[in-house]
């Protein structure tokens, strides 16, 4: 819940501030606490004002702080005094989890040790992340069978109950080993399956205990996703399933991930295999297993319609496929409504009735309680498929996406907000309460207006510049001489020149793609040299997951990684092991893309220029991610390779390399 306050007693939150980073800051000692040696950077004291004054003017702020600015620190002293005097916390979201375990596991209690003042602190998680007691205990009982869908789930079902008997926390981070996620999703918290303060276990209930805390800290720490899955119940009218408590201000970090975030938590997804899970739980024939396996004529006639209702969500997925036998990508746009004939929703209806019936012939709290979880799920896919098909909501992407990553490549139904910007618009900057947006990257051309317009902000806006020295600390080499993409020449040119850089740094390189059927072509033409090299070569896609490879390329110096999206951003290798960056291709987004293409239909509908407005300034803020990889620190060196002539060959090249930082640039 979002609380209005006056604006006398937050006055000196700007005073406190500039003391606080004066000639004698007590950031002097932050390396006595685990800090770094202090540096005096004049962009870090300018932001810390800025959003003291936020605070104290109860506004709005947009800080573009470039990496090396210390915006941790410049938004953490205003927040710290904002929220001991709001008495009501200030949230800090962040995209990452890296960003997370800075903030909670060195940064604030850094900061707690050099305040004169006593303040708290907590990790807000999702409630799928704690364990429920109850849960546990009913999988462990004398009806196991009913809980579990497999008997082989019980040795990780009593690790987690030894586990469970001496853990403070509670929560999947806090276990000292990974269970299966099937074997979590049966003992984890659940939203519409809590009995709250009438559970027999909830004065020792993790999640609730975690919920007590979070009221009473001064700065909440949480994520994009949870922050807006609360707000999207806020807006929908769920207060009473809100999420994280009354709060007086909101940070934004990596906020460049905003619109993005939005636009996937308040839209929907319906997923296939999510449906023959929720069959699974009520009873899966091939295992004898779930909640309907109790005795009784009811519970044999409900076991019959959860069959058929296999029989009828097989059906009708597979005639969405059929339907769409024609794509050709993983993703495919739906224009018009019931693109596939409704064969489902009626048999979910019947499943619906059937289970209502049922429950109320129960007696015992615990299992009528699971069963009502899984009602609530039918109704809700009932209702969600059926929404989809008719197209209900108004200024909406609808697509069919499918997971290539799973056996039987199931489906998933998507629709997402076009209106980002007008929904946070009115939800998020309302002047209710401060609320400050900040990430080392969000101008172009050194200005805001895109991200503005994206996100539907409205208030005060910062661009600072970058404590670094990239004329002496960094050199962009442009080649000129690049094939068209089209031409049968490109990707031997391009493993041409990649093996030319990494060469001349031996290793220590991140070559960024902008799709992984190029990287893949490209590993072809490289892995040899690679070898023969003695160069580690790690590849996005090849069964290592992102933090291993990061893990194994920051230990091996003589490591290249070849990556995509995911690579751009949100990766942070100071010092030598990462000396070049090779950017394979300007990172404009598929334009077919459900997404991307219904955001370019509608800029066109209202008569903008989608290539001028969106396509192009987006794929600068790519860019410009995938090039602040390289220097994290003063003492960074290094090189950046553009291979692709287009920053020079074309019109628009030129916003891109208004964009680059001030080095010097080789064009070859």
């Amino acid at each position: 819940m979002i609380m209005p306050r006056t604006q006398s007693e937050y006055e000196n939150i700007v005073y406190e501030t500039e003391l606080f980073f004066s000639d004698s800051t007590p950031l002097i000692n932050a390396d006595k606490h685990g800090g770094r040696p202090y540096e005096e950077r004049p962009q870090q004291k300018a932001m810390a004002i800025a959003v003291a004054e936020t605070f104290s003017n109860n506004k709005c702020l947009c800080v573009e702080a470039p990496t090396g600015v210390g915006k941790s620190f410049a938004y953490l002293i205003p927040a710290i005094h904002y929220s001991v005097k709001s008495s009501k916390p200030v949230v800090i979201s962040t995209e990452t989890i890296n960003l997370q375990e800075q903030l909670i596991e060195k940064d604030i209690p850094i900061l707690k040790e050099l305040l004169d003042m006593e303040f708290t602190s907590a990790l807000a998680k999702g409630r799928a992340n704690y364990l429920c007691r109850r849960r546990l205990n009913m999988s462990t009982g004398e009806h196991q069978g009913e809980y579990l869908p497999q008997n082989s789930m019980m040795p990780e079902i009593e690790r987690i109950k030894d586990w469970a008997s001496i853990s403070e926390d509670g929560s999947l981070s806090d276990l000292d080993f990974e269970p299966s996620s099937g074997v979590w999703q049966c003992v984890c918290c659940e939203n519409g399956n809590c009995f709250g303060p009438k559970c027999k276990s909830f004065r020792s209930c993790f999640y609730w205990s975690a919920r007590k805390k979070w009221e009473k800290v001064d700065l909440l720490v949480a994520n994009h996703a949870l922050f807006l899955t609360d707000l999207k119940m806020k807006i929908e009218g769920e207060l009473e399933g809100g999420i994280l408590p009354q709060y007086s201000a909101v940070i934004f970090d990596e906020s460049h991930q905003l619109e993005t975030g939005a636009a996937k938590h308040l839209g929907t997804r319906i997923n296939e295999a999510g449906l023959y899970y929720f069959l699974n739980k009520l009873f899966n024939p091939s295992k004898g297993r779930g909640l309907l396996i109790r005795p009784g004529e009811q519970a044999i006639k409900l076991r019959e319609l959860v069959q058929n209702t296999y029989n009828y969500v097989s059906t009708f997925f597979n005639n969405a496929r059929t339907n769409l036998a024609d794509w050709d990508d993983s993703q495919k746009r739906i224009h018009s409504p019931f693109f596939v004939e409704d064969t489902l929703t009626g048999q979910l209806a019947l499943l619906e009735r059937g289970m209502e019936e049922y429950l109320d012939s129960q007696d015992d709290k615990d299992y009528k309680m699971e069963l009502e979880m899984q009602l609530q799920r039918c109704r809700s896919y009932k209702r969600s498929i059926f929404d989809f098909l008719k197209m209900n909501a108004e200024d909406s992407v609808y697509w069919v996406e499918c997971d290539e990553n799973s056996i039987k490549q199931t489906i998933s139904f998507n629709y997402s907000p076009l209106n980002i910007a007008e929904i946070l618009n009115n939800n998020l900057f309302s002047d209710t309460i401060p609320i400050v947006l900040t990430s080392a990257t969000l101008s172009v051309a050194n200005n805001l207006n895109f991200y503005r317009k994206r996100v539907g902000f409205s208030g005060r806006e910062l661009i600072l510049d970058s404590p670094f020295d990239y004329t002496r600390q960094a050199k962009i080499h442009i080649i000129k001489k690049m094939p068209e993409q089209a031409d049968k020449k490109y990707h031997h040119a391009l493993a041409h020149y990649i093996k030319y850089y990494v060469s001349h740094s031996h290793g220590k390189a991140f070559v960024l793609f902008t799709n992984y059927n190029s990287l893949k072509k490209t590993v072809q033409l490289t892995r040899t040299f690679f070898e023969e090299k003695d160069i580690t070569l790690l590849i996005q896609g090849e069964g290592i997951s992102r933090s291993k490879m990061i893990s194994i390329f920051k230990e091996d110096i003589n490591s290249v990684i070849f990556g995509t999206s995911s690579f751009w951003m949100g990766v942070d290798v100071p010092g030598e092991a990462l000396s070049n960056v090779i950017i394979t291709k300007l990172p404009f987004s598929v334009p077919s893309e459900p997404l991307i293409e219904a955001r370019l239909d509608k800029i066109k509908a209202e008569g903008g220029n989608p290539f001028i407005e969106y396509s192009l300034p987006e794929a600068v803020l790519k860019f410009k991610q995938g090039i602040g990889r390289l220097i994290r620190s003063k003492l960074d060196t290094g090189i950046i390779a553009i291979l692709d002539n287009r920053v020079i060959t074309k019109r628009y090249g030129k916003v891109f390399l208004d964009s680059l930082p001030p080095c010097p640039i080789m064009i070859g």
